[in-house]
């Protein structure tokens, strides 16, 4: 009988191989240890806040930094102001995205690459460029301080269109469309009933992109509302930091709660969101 031998890679693939594990190790280190620091912080009593060296765990673990923390602020307000614009702006930033990136992908019109690379570039402008004059248009419409005003920068983005359009490309056949138009289904039952379905991995990953962007909104909801009840959880957290500066516990343990909902997203869509990222670009 015949033994299969194991192929065993070369000596320096394996070196190389473990050095590249040993780096991402590291990095994923890095990366975690402030989310954990401000874990164990948001559990700390005051007088550990102030131990030099600083203890990596809490020497006695507490609650009562949160308990303060929705004492003090109204959290559970500045929660449901962030769930309530997350939402919208999600929803309207998938519906936007997935049209758009069809559109963009299986219709051929004079001007669409021209207009796919307009879309694109507005992309690439850092928000501070034209927040003014988003703000000054905002005013002379009357939506200073308006839900409206807040929401409206948050409906359409334009890097959701280009990774719509993209996914579009690579899991919508042109032969699956010509069979559904064959078959009576119009446009409109293709785009609701056939391409959500297809593009299911690319809309999850969409949507927590699209989440996380209107959950950590802050120089835009500053600019824009003034009624403190109005508050998304950053901007709230903003003030509550502000307010509670000294308590560093305090303040953790509310920043722990406003990342806990993105967190939480993320955990439950992390396949989702690789599936989608990783079929993106794969044809232009």
């Amino acid at each position: 009988m015949t033994q299969v031998r194991r192929h065993r890679r070369p000596l320096k693939d394996r070196i190389l191989y473990g050095v590249v594990v040993l780096l991402l190790l590291a990095g994923g280190l890095i990366m975690i240890f402030p989310i954990f620091w401000l874990f164990s912080t948001s559990l700390r009593l005051a007088p550990e806040l102030n131990v030099v060296p600083p203890h990596l765990l809490p020497d006695h673990w507490t609650l009562a930094n949160f308990e303060k923390a929705f004492t003090k602020a109204p959290l559970l307000g500045y929660m449901w102001n962030s769930i309530v614009f997350a939402t919208v702006s999600t929803v309207f930033i998938l519906l936007t995205s997935t049209v758009a990136g069809y559109i963009f992908a299986k219709f051929k019109f004079p001007g669409n690459n021209a207009l796919f690379m307009l879309v694109l570039a507005t992309a690439i402008v850092p928000f501070e460029i034209y927040m003014v004059p988003l703000f000054l248009q905002m005013k002379t419409l009357g939506l200073i301080d308006k839900p409206l005003g807040l929401f409206l920068p948050f409906l359409v983005m334009s890097y959701g269109i280009f990774f719509m359009r993209q996914n579009t490309q690579t899991s919508v056949p042109d032969e699956l469309l010509d069979a559904a138009r064959i078959d009576g289904m119009g446009e409109a039952r293709i785009m609701l009933l056939m391409v959500p379905r297809l593009l299911a991995p690319a809309m999850s990953a969409l949507a927590i992109l699209a989440f996380i962007q209107a959950w950590t909104a802050f120089i835009w909801p500053l600019l824009i509302l003034n009624n403190p009840k109005s508050f998304p959880m950053e901007l709230g957290l903003s003030q509550f930091a502000n307010s509670f500066s000294v308590d560093f516990g305090l303040v953790s343990a509310a920043a722990v709660v406003a990342m806990a909902p993105t967190l939480i997203a993320f955990l439950f869509l992390r396949r989702r969101i690789v599936d989608g990222i990783t079929l993106t670009g794969l044809k232009g």
